[in-house]
């Protein structure tokens, strides 16, 4: 079910908010809560439910093994959960790749996101915390319809506690409305807006497109799937805080970063925190010296590309981020001297955004006849038709994605009253212009949905 539909808007949500708080009892809630975020990815997913509920019970089970005895449980539990993941997303790759006749289950929605929970969960309980008593709080860990499907990824140590000892407030309830409506304004009137432009150039014959038009391109697709991103992870942060749940950022304008390094400390934390603390870090990180440090970062970032897609452009991808980090790493090292912040701004944005390509391209071929478009070396002066209000998108949007509106706005003096009617004021009307926008179009799901 699409956040941004009109299914979810008009009917799921108003119902679920308001039967959740018609119950009394942090028990009677959280069964509710569990229910609704089963029926909520049924909805979706049919009989991929199965899955899901096979995942819940079956890591229920592994964390008191775990609780109990450590070892062998640790090791059985990481291998059952990396083995659905492979059977269901990976299998098509691992055949084709062998030379077999290519076998691709249907990929079910989210399975990289609630997998990589599961695995918090029994690496968690093997590091000292307690596993959930029943399977109800379990479950509603791994399946809680806000974040189940992109995230934020969230670890069992952050919520464990939240699950039976939240509070609800009003104050809370209208923090988590105003997140919830910034995230569907970002994705509805910025990223679906803009995506016209990237499906246009991306859709094109790569080599018919002349360097204008593949660099619209392109800065329209690195606005869409930041703010189509950073959109639902808003929705979810949102949808979580009104129900009490307090769940972690997962963005800080990425596109204000001055370096790769920085770049991963603002873009998709919770997956960033995911890899340092349960795979760098056990790996050895940066302890065992310059080479293993760099074999730690290109494995944790190959398997990284490897997370968001099972294509050799995803695993590339993945590598182009490693190999930037090695290089600032070795210039840091040679004693190079550093930058202006706005020259490592513009260096990061770019070769981010050139990254992108092998993350939205087809295949390997077309990444690369997108490159030699952007460059010049194209065969034909194909142009894009932009239209007005994707124009306007791409400089709204450009212009939230720079971290210096937030500075500036700290700085200036606040009154209260004033800065408590101009939220609600930009609420209302974002809220009218969703709501008309949704229920005129049908909108595109969520890029990271395949995923």
């Amino acid at each position: 079910m699409n956040f941004a539909s009109v299914t979810f808007l008009f009917f799921f949500l108003p119902a679920v908010v308001a039967l959740y708080f018609v119950m009394r009892g942090r028990m009677a809630r959280n069964v509710f809560l569990l229910a609704a975020s089963l029926f909520f990815y049924a909805w979706g997913e049919g009989l991929g439910l199965a899955l899901l509920l096979v995942s819940i019970v079956m890591n229920h089970e592994l964390s008191h093994r775990i609780a109990a005895r450590r070892k062998p449980w640790l090791a059985i539990g990481i291998a059952a959960n990396l083995a659905l993941l492979v059977t269901f997303k990976y299998l098509g790759l691992i055949t084709e790749t062998l030379g077999l006749p290519r076998v691709e289950p249907r990929l079910p929605l989210g399975i990289s996101f609630f997998t990589f929970q599961a695995m918090s969960l029994l690496v968690d309980v093997s590091r000292g915390s307690k596993p959930a008593r029943s399977p109800l709080k379990t479950g509603l860990y791994i399946s809680m319809f806000p974040q189940l499907i992109a995230g934020p990824i969230v670890r069992w140590d952050e919520i464990r506690d939240q699950i039976t000892e939240r509070r609800e407030s009003w104050d809370r309830f209208c923090d988590g409305a105003k997140l919830f409506m910034l995230g569907l304004a970002q994705k509805v009137l910025i990223a679906d807006t803009v995506a016209q432009v990237a499906d246009a150039a991306f859709g094109a014959e790569a080599a018919t497109l002349g360097p204008a038009a593949a660099w619209l391109g392109l800065a329209a697709f690195t606005l869409q799937i930041y703010f189509d991103f950073a959109g639902y992870s808003n929705m979810a942060i949102g949808l979580g805080r009104i129900f009490g749940f307090e769940l972690p950022r997962n963005f800080e304008h990425p596109y204000s970063a001055a370096s790769f390094r920085e770049f991963w400390r603002r873009w998709h934390m919770t997956l960033s925190r995911w890899f340092r603390d349960y795979l760098y870090i056990p790996l050895g990180g940066s302890r065992g010296g310059e080479l293993a440090t760099y074999r730690n970062l290109v494995i944790v970032f190959v398997l990284c590309g490897l997370w968001h897609g099972a294509a050799w452009t995803f695993l590339l991808w993945g590598l182009w981020h490693g190999i930037f980090l090695i290089g600032e790493r070795l210039a840091e090292k040679a004693g190079w001297p550093k930058t202006p912040r706005f020259a490592g701004m513009a260096y990061t944005v770019l070769f981010v955004a050139l990254g992108w390509v092998l993350f939205r391209a087809d295949s390997l071929p077309h990444a690369l006849a997108y490159w030699g478009a952007l460059a010049g070396m194209g065969e034909g002066g194909m142009t894009i038709d932009v239209p007005p209000t994707a124009s306007y998108a791409m400089i709204v949007g450009g212009l939230l994605s720079w971290d210096g509106w937030k500075r500036m706005s700290e700085r200036l003096p606040g009154v209260p009253a004033v800065a408590a009617v101009g939220q609600w004021s930009a609420v209302l009307i974002l809220g009218v212009l969703c709501f008309a926008a949704v229920a005129s179009t049908t909108h595109q799901p969520f890029l990271y949905f395949r995923f």
